[in-house]
């Protein structure tokens, strides 16, 4: 009876575990994107710079309409290896502002 309670709990941490991988990256992407924008890079170039950084599928909002630029990365994240696959997946979301530069 303890052997399964420990997988279960040992699966839960590697979710856990990849569920705070996915976030980081997401920050990353989000950031990426919004540097990128303020230095006055093409948006088409900064978005797919900041999609290659974040996780699998994600999705990357500008607003550069402001003094600043704001870049929003969203990414769907799903158990490791299709272990919870019966599940919903998580979404997580960042955002990023950067003061866009003298040109």
């Amino acid at each position: 009876m303890t052997l399964p309670l420990l997988v279960a709990v040992t699966l839960g941490l590697v979710w856990l575990l990849a569920l705070g991988a996915a976030q980081l990256r997401t920050v990353d992407a989000a950031r990426e994107t919004a540097r990128a924008l303020a230095r006055g890079d093409d948006e088409g170039l900064a978005v797919a710079r900041g999609t290659t950084v974040g996780p699998a599928g994600t999705r990357i909002v500008v607003d550069d309409s402001g003094p600043d630029v704001v870049a929003t990365a969203t990414a769907d994240v799903h158990g490791p290896g299709g272990l919870f696959s019966f599940l919903p997946g998580v979404t997580v979301r960042a955002s990023a502002v950067a003061a866009q530069e003298p040109r």
